[in-house]
């Protein structure tokens, strides 16, 4: 398996940021880690494993940056407004800045530019999400593994105009039936997934909650509830990633 690292100095968030680079040649996933995750997670907890025929077959080109969250989600103690103020930053990092690294990075390998899918489990889900659903235009789908999709967790009662623009069922709730982004979704590939098992509760039930504002906003993600087995836990995530992945790709 080819990989490449990168270190490199964002303007957005004024400091160097990190990410590696998985493959020679295929569909661009961009893989953002768990809370507080590293750029190596990805190899860390061996979802390279898990990609790995789809990476050595020329198939995927996987991209894992890294996360702030220990500044913004995680930090339920910090100040709420520079907390989101801080997350938005990062936002723009990946959207501004990481996503026309990959599109060059990608682009050379592949002969041609293409969108991207968000992929992540736990608070990388809740990103994967949250990304794909405000620019569906530069994304071409999600695969989101036990995630979190309101702010309710991390800032509690507070919320303001960056929180709820980065809350997907507040801003989802409110979308008009004739937004121009619900046609874009629905030519785009949504896979959500939670477990019953351990853990998984209060995701369970924000998934669930996502899971209805996408049928009355006629938006066709495919939302799958797996069993009372299912734990919030990377043996199962390798699962479901092997499971959806293959159907994504072909689709």
């Amino acid at each position: 398996m080819e990989t490449r690292y990168f270190k490199e100095y964002s303007h957005c968030l004024s400091r160097d940021m990190e990410f590696k680079v998985y493959g020679h040649h295929g569909f661009p996933i961009l893989y953002i880690p768990c809370q507080g995750g590293r750029f190596f997670d990805f190899e860390s907890f061996h979802m390279d494993s898990t990609l790995a025929p789809y990476i050595d077959e020329g198939k995927v080109m996987v991209f894992s940056c890294d996360t702030i969250d220990n500044e913004t989600w995680a930090d339920k103690g910090g100040d709420p407004r520079y907390r989101i103020e801080q997350h938005e930053r990062w936002i723009h990092y990946i959207v501004d800045e990481l996503v026309p690294r990959i599109h060059d990075l990608a682009g050379e390998r592949n002969g041609y530019q293409s969108r991207i899918l968000t992929f992540g489990c736990s608070m990388g889900a809740m990103h994967a999400v949250n990304l794909f659903f405000r620019w569906p235009d530069i994304f071409e789908g999600c695969l989101a593994l036990s995630g979190l999709y309101d702010s309710y967790d991390s800032f509690g009662g507070y919320m303001d105009d960056l929180v709820y623009q980065n809350s997907p069922v507040a801003y989802l709730s409110n979308m008009p039936a004739d937004h121009p982004y619900i046609n874009l979704y629905n030519q785009r590939k949504i896979v959500i997934c939670v477990g019953q098992g351990a853990w998984e509760d209060i995701l369970l039930d924000s998934t669930l909650r996502l899971k209805s504002i996408l049928e009355w906003k006629g938006i066709h993600g495919w939302v799958d509830i797996w069993g009372q087995d299912v734990n919030h836990d990377w043996p199962w995530w390798y699962k479901q990633t092997s499971y959806f992945l293959p159907i994504i790709l072909n689709n």
